[in-house]
Order: structure tokens, then sequence, then C-alpha cells
């Protein structure tokens, strides 16, 4: 049998308080959403493009009909200078 005597390495007489301490800090703690002036703007922005939607609604016409046409030397192209850095 080993006996360590009085300062047991296992032993903190404050662990108790400690814990208690903790969870009273993550118990106050509240979840909070915060969004940005620049993000509410972009939001705004976003709903009132009339002339995009217009856009956006003949390209789903024309998908649709069939009568779509892909310009495939101008995608590559624009893939390239994606890739690139040259976009513009």
């Amino acid at each position: 049998m080993k006996i360590n005597g009085p300062n047991q390495t296992n032993f903190n007489p404050y662990k108790q308080h400690l814990q208690k301490q903790i969870e009273s800090k993550q118990a106050m703690r509240q979840d909070q959403l915060e969004i940005s002036k620049q993000a509410k703007q972009l939001q705004e922005e976003e709903k009132s493009n009339p002339i995009r939607e217009a856009h956006v609604a003949k390209i789903k016409e024309a998908v649709e009909s069939r009568e779509y046409r892909i310009n495939y030397e101008k995608t590559a192209e624009k893939m390239m200078d994606y890739w690139s850095g040259k976009e513009s």
C-alpha cells in the first residue's frame, strides 16, 4: 500500500469552485447573430433588381424551349481569363 501524504497530486480543493465559475460564465453567454450594414445592403440590392430577373427569365424560357445555344469559344475564353487572373 502506497501513502503519498497530505500533498497528493490529484487533490485540488478549489476544483469545485473553479468548475462552478466556468459553468456560470457559460450560462451567461448567449448566441448572437450580427449582420453588417454591407451585408444588409447587398441583400436589399439583390431583391430589387428587375432587369436581372427579366434576363434570367428570358434565359430560362430559351432553355425550356431548347432554343438556348452555348457559345463554347466565349465560355472557354472566360474560363481561361478567370484561371489566369485576367478576369474583367
